[in-house]
């Protein structure tokens, strides 16, 4: 039993611990406060510092420079593949009618790319639907990574639904960039799928301490497997081996320090190291951010909120090689 003075190792609000079914993001919660593109997605760079003043109204070090650790995003920009109407019952939202508006040579390699027929746009009638959300299309042939292949994801829209069908119409065969969707300032949560570190055994997967060295059946197994009546054979809570790592994760409330459009502010010195040189719009995103280089993290405007932090005042972006 876990105690004050030693609760339990390894959280038991995600579970079970396995592998996600796919290395991006599915999102189910949005801030419908806002209105627009709710959300929008970028490949992880790397990390670097930027030397900032601090504006913090009762921060100690207000008025100085200070360094502050950033993730770089890499933000190619998002092209429409369909669009969904959703009608809801007793049971929840069903997709109603879904109309392909975009298609390219890429998106042949992730699917079977159907015929556009964005003219029925015309024919939807917004009051007839509980929601209108969107399909998009990342464009990683854009970036350096080496990928061709886009990713697709569903991202919600603010404000009603003929609001909804205005802004859809106005940007079907367009690209859409990050400066549509964030500004600095902004709070965003992000949804990524942390790095995966294969099968790994209790220590390292839960943190459980080690057993005396005289015990009997290994040093680095649980010391108990709870109580034996009701569960077949042990609690399945007890610290056990299993998949680490590459688990779906969301994290909240992470403010934006930058959005920029020229690569050069970021790039360091012979490229971001197993990534290389960023080359279409970025986003600093403060701290560290979930999953490995070039992988796609999925960014929300923030569905819980907190009170604002005063922005610090970038400086200088460091670009110091990684090599």
């Amino acid at each position: 039993m876990a105690k004050r003075t030693a609760p339990r190792s390894g959280s038991m609000q995600v579970w079970p611990r396995k592998r996600a079914r796919r290395p991006y993001a599915r999102v189910r919660s949005w801030n419908r406060a806002e209105k627009g593109l709710l959300g929008f997605a970028g490949y992880k760079a790397g990390m670097t510092h930027v030397m900032a003043v601090d504006t913090g109204k009762n921060s100690p070090t207000k008025g100085e420079t200070i360094a502050v650790p950033v993730t770089v995003l890499e933000c190619p920009p998002l092209r429409i593949y369909s669009v969904r109407a959703y009608t809801e019952d007793a049971y929840g939202k069903h997709v109603k009618t879904e109309i392909v508006v975009g298609t390219d040579k890429f998106l042949a390699r992730k699917l079977q790319t159907k015929k556009t027929r964005a003219e029925q746009l015309k024919e939807l009638k917004p009051e007839e639907y509980a929601d209108i959300t969107i399909i998009v299309a990342t464009q990683p042939s854009k970036t350096g990574i080496g990928k061709k292949k886009p990713e697709l994801f569903e991202i919600a829209l603010g404000g009603s639904n003929e609001e909804k069908l205005a802004w859809i119409t106005e940007h079907v065969g367009k690209d859409i960039p990050v400066t549509e969707v964030f500004k600095e300032g902004d709070y965003l949560d992000t949804h990524a799928v942390t790095k995966g570190k294969g099968f790994q055994g209790p220590v390292k997967r839960f943190g459980i301490g080690f057993k005396s060295h005289k015990s009997e059946k290994g040093r680095r197994n649980p010391g108990s497997l709870g109580g034996w009546s009701g569960q077949q054979h042990f609690m399945y809570r007890i610290a056990h081996a299993g998949q680490t790592g590459y688990h779906l994760r969301t994290q909240y409330n992470n403010q934006i320090l930058k959005v920029g459009e020229d690569p050069k502010e970021v790039n360091p010195a012979g490229g971001f190291l197993r990534y290389g040189e960023v080359k279409n719009p970025f986003v600093l995103v403060r701290g560290s951010v979930q999953g490995p280089k070039k992988r796609l993290v999925t960014l929300v405007k923030a569905v819980r909120p907190k009170e604002q932090r005063s922005l610090p005042t970038v400086e200088l972006i460091s670009t110091r090689s990684q090599q």
